[in-house]
């Protein structure tokens, strides 16, 4: 299941504008919210920026698989890799 999950994502960076978008941003968050785990301490700010972070990751992340789940009618992303 994972090599199908893998290669319809690979697919769909290729084709799909709104899908390489989603992913480039979820990848963006990654990096920033990397940052923040490297530091030893945040700011209050800074852990409500973290916070926020996160939620907006999750939700591209759900977008994306729902894009997953129209290319796939069987598709079952529950059990694919969670990033």
């Amino acid at each position: 299941m994972q090599t199908d999950f893998e290669e319809m994502k690979r697919k769909l960076l290729q084709s799909d504008e709104e899908f390489r978008q989603l992913a480039t941003r979820h990848h963006d968050l990654d990096a920033r919210l990397h940052h923040y785990a490297e530091r030893a301490y945040l700011t209050s700010p800074e852990h409500i920026e973290e916070v926020m972070l996160k939620k907006e990751k999750l939700h591209l992340k759900d977008q994306m698989e729902s894009i997953l789940r129209r290319q796939s009618g069987d598709f079952e992303p529950s059990h694919a890799a969670r990033h």
